[in-house]
């Protein structure tokens, strides 16, 4: 027994000896620091706005009209009936098509977060990847994503080497 756990510490002592170089930054953060992303992130705020704002109007024109029929619908002929129906039916169809022109995955949103800030996560990598090399970093990690990470050493956060290589000095 004493002679495997000594094996193992040899062994364990042998692979730290060859132990790669690992870094950490925090996205979020970095964000944070950059002008163009907070002015990013205030358009589609404000865009997201203005379409559901449009949302919420057709929605309750179709709310609007279902509880018109609702109270109608003893007095209407079948035909009537049936022609409430669809428009009410054609006007959810309309909030639906509508979210997922705004909000589906290639909706407006998706098109013009990635017109925004696409750029910026560019240059971001661009930046992480010139220090990776120049330190001999094997993998830089993103703190703010990474949902396994329980402690990591402040003292390998390379967050504000980011900001300064993209010119933002902190």
């Amino acid at each position: 027994m004493r002679k495997s756990f000594l094996l193992l510490m040899f062994a364990f002592v042998a692979l730290s000896a060859n132990a790669q170089k690992f870094a950490l930054i925090d996205m979020e953060y970095i964000m944070e620091q950059i002008p163009a992303y907070q002015k990013a992130t205030e358009q589609l705020d404000q865009s997201s706005r203005v379409w559901q704002a449009e949302l919420e109007r057709i929605s309750d024109e179709a709310k609007s009209l279902y509880e018109k029929y609702q109270k109608e619908a003893k007095n209407l002929t079948d035909a009537q009936r049936t022609q409430r129906e669809e428009a009410i039916i054609n006007k959810e169809k309309e909030v639906a098509e509508l979210r997922r022109n705004y909000f589906g995955p290639e909706g407006e949103m998706a098109k013009k977060q990635a017109s925004l800030l696409q750029p910026i996560e560019d240059e971001i990598y661009e930046a992480v990847k010139a220090i990776a090399l120049q330190e001999g970093y094997a993998a830089v990690l993103d703190r703010a994503s990474a949902t396994s990470l329980i402690f990591a050493s402040p003292d390998i956060d390379i967050s504000n080497e980011v900001l300064i290589k993209l010119g933002y000095s902190n």
